[in-house]
């Protein structure tokens, strides 16, 4: 499959992209790499903590996240795995860039051990209990077809009817 990076753009809920579960990458594939580098560059014009390869029209196991070790960088998780280190809870609102002003309370577990193949194909693995830990499940979900919409409480549904209903007649 060739995908032209200058082609790649966001797609808004709810194209059936967004409902996909994800194939594997190869983790040598220069165009895997070429992707990659246009969604990091991508995701910090849209202003997000990260971006997953089926919100740019790809059923790839790929997403990127700002570096929180580097301001202006971002990390390419290829292939990602994760295994929940602290199985406490937070509750905390969160928003997706193919969701536009959609915010809601979504429950994740405090800390996340990921591993999976950085852009030179190498493995690479990362531990946190910080907000990246949250990204990595957020962009993770994307992975599997999963949305935040779909770990709403009934209150966030009530509250963000009008907006979800747009989204539905927008398509």
């Amino acid at each position: 499959m060739s995908v032209n990076p200058s082609s790649i753009f966001l797609h808004l809920y709810p194209a059936e992209i967004l409902r996909v579960k994800t194939t594997p990458v190869d983790v040598h594939d220069s165009e895997v790499h070429d992707i990659a580098h246009k969604m990091i560059q991508l995701m910090y014009e849209l202003g997000g903590a990260g971006l997953a390869a089926p919100q740019i029209g790809l059923a790839w196991r790929l997403f990127v996240t700002r570096n929180p070790d580097a301001e202006g960088e971002g990390v390419a998780w290829l292939n990602p795995k994760l295994e929940i280190t602290n199985s406490m809870t937070q509750l905390e609102e969160e928003g997706c860039l193919s969701l536009p002003e959609l915010r809601c309370a979504v429950r994740r577990p405090v800390g996340i051990r990921i591993s999976g193949h950085d852009l030179s194909g190498n493995p690479a693995s990362a531990e946190s209990e910080e907000f990246i830990a949250r990204v990595w499940q957020h962009e993770n979900d994307h992975l599997d077809g999963t949305l935040i919409l779909d770990k709403m409480s009934a209150m966030d549904r009530l509250v963000n009817r009008k907006l979800i209903r747009q989204f539905k007649q927008a398509k």
